[in-house]
């Protein structure tokens, strides 16, 4: 598969499982139909157009190919169909949050070495294109946003697009290595939520 094809497959991927977050969180909420799409297509495509404005990819993606604003519109209308057969949402959420956060921190930081950022700017724009349409979607719907709390949520978006890069700085980055980084970066997301692993909070006396 070319490059550039399995990069467009991955981000679609990405789409479809946050907008599936934003769906289950418009759900939880007790939103109309209406509510949940908009959380489902801001979810999707918030981190794609910050990082594509960050890299210059300007107009984003998701203005010029149909298929980036049909998927997310797709994940919310099948959650909001499907909901009454899922249970336990908040752990749903965190499960395709976390695949969300690895695939987009992944394919941003590709998308930025094709538009020849160096490496470390390279995996901070994979970083927001990771976290970004989750601080979207949380705060339209109340929620402190999880990148803002303790729990361990940047630093595998970090770890994740850093792999890519330094891979490509070796010139050593075939396919594999993004599914193993996006892989790790699902991970040590998960591991964190199930054993409350948190970022250092201040000392409050």
């Amino acid at each position: 598969m070319d490059g550039s094809v399995a990069l467009e497959v991955l981000d679609l991927v990405g789409i479809f499982v946050f907008g599936i977050t934003g769906g289950l969180v418009g759900v939880r909420k007790k939103l109309d139909v209406f509510g949940i799409l908009v959380l489902a297509l801001v979810t999707g495509l918030g981190g794609g157009f910050i990082r594509d404005v960050l890299i210059g990819a300007t107009p984003p993606a998701a203005l010029i190919d149909w298929r980036y604003l049909v998927v997310p519109v797709a994940a919310g209308l099948l959650t909001f169909f499907l909901y009454p057969r899922i249970g336990r949402v908040e752990r749903l959420v965190n499960v395709f949050d976390a695949a969300g956060l690895s695939l987009f921190c992944v394919t941003g930081a590709l998308k930025a070495l094709q538009y020849g950022l160096p490496p470390l700017s390279a995996a901070l724009v994979g970083t927001i294109a990771g976290i970004g349409g989750g601080v979207i979607r949380d705060v339209l719907s109340g929620r402190v946003p999880v990148v803002l709390r303790s729990e361990i949520y940047a630093t595998p978006a970090f770890l994740g697009a850093g792999i890519v890069v330094v891979a490509d700085a070796l010139g050593y980055a075939p396919p594999w290595v993004a599914g193993a980084a996006a892989a790790l970066c699902f991970t040590i997301r998960l591991l964190a939520i199930r054993r409350g692993w948190n970022a250092p909070l201040p000392r409050i006396p």
